[in-house]
């Protein structure tokens, strides 16, 4: 079996049992009396830049829709694409001007169908199929994408740019490194410069203060041989004064020893004179 999108069907070959089982079915699928509904594709219309399109939608049930206010309406700006009202085309926005078309051979089988030329990027979007009649105002949304195949088409300006921005940035950064590394050695510099600049007073007091040191000592060394010399100088008047006390015992000695002998000699003196 076949079917065509729509209200309208093709025709087929079945048994008569089946056909009138169809017809009672069709019939009450499509009863004067039912709600109508306006029918959309639940996928979005695809498409590239410049091609045309075609939007579909359809009445449910199936209506002549030939003497209906049908209105198609971009929902982005609420703006009408394309107005059809008793067999002629109404107002719609500049920029659709010339490039819409309800097809006009679906209408009598309840098919909304609108044909849009030389779609662009900002055809992109969601359209609003509106249907008004005597029984109420009904609608349907249809989603329609377009995409460029340009886009993605890497042009070799675009390349050039981008390595000219990276070697731009790369070559701004290794700036920035060297400027704060020479920054940094020009505040080593600096305080090294100021250590050196400090370096020979440090010295020079060092210097001071190693000479006044040595004063000292060689004071120190001149008063501890000044010491000598005078303990020297006492030493030898020990000397002598020990000499002398020699000269003085000896001398003691000596006139003890005459002494003792002038003793022993009147002793004896006395003793023969006695007897």
């Amino acid at each position: 079996m076949w079917f065509v999108s729509g209200c309208k069907q093709s025709s087929f070959a079945l048994p008569w049992r089946t056909l009138l089982a169809y017809l009672v079915a069709l019939n009450l699928l499509c009863p004067g009396s039912a709600k109508l509904r306006v029918v959309a594709l639940n996928f979005p219309v695809t498409a590239t830049v410049g091609q045309d399109v075609v939007l579909h939608c359809h009445l449910s049930p199936c209506k002549d829709a030939r003497s209906l206010d049908i209105r198609w309406i971009q929902h982005r700006s609420s703006g009408l694409v394309h107005h059809y009202q008793n067999g002629e085309d109404l107002e719609q926005m500049e920029e659709y001007k010339g490039r819409t078309e309800l097809l006009r051979d679906g209408l009598s089988d309840g098919n909304l169908y609108l044909h849009i030329t030389a779609v662009s990027s900002s055809d992109s979007g969601s359209y609003m199929c509106t249907v008004q009649d005597d029984g109420g105002y009904v609608e349907a949304m249809v989603n329609l994408q377009v995409s460029d195949p340009f886009s993605h088409i890497v042009h070799p300006w675009k390349v050039a740019l981008a390595v000219v921005l990276t070697l731009l940035f790369a070559s701004f950064v290794i700036i920035v490194f060297l400027h704060r590394k020479q920054a940094a050695q020009t505040k080593n510099l600096k305080i090294k410069d100021a250590v050196l600049e400090e370096l020979p007073v440090i010295l020079v007091k060092k210097i001071e203060e190693f000479e006044k040191e040595n004063s000292q000592l060689k004071k120190q060394v001149a008063e501890l041989v000044e010491q000598i010399e005078e303990f020297e100088k006492e030493n030898s008047q020990l000397k002598k004064q020990v000499a002398e006390l020699v000269e003085q015992i000896e001398e003691f000695e000596r006139e003890f020893t005459i002494d003792f002998k002038c003793c022993r000699s009147e002793e004896t003196s006395c003793r023969t004179g006695i007897g």
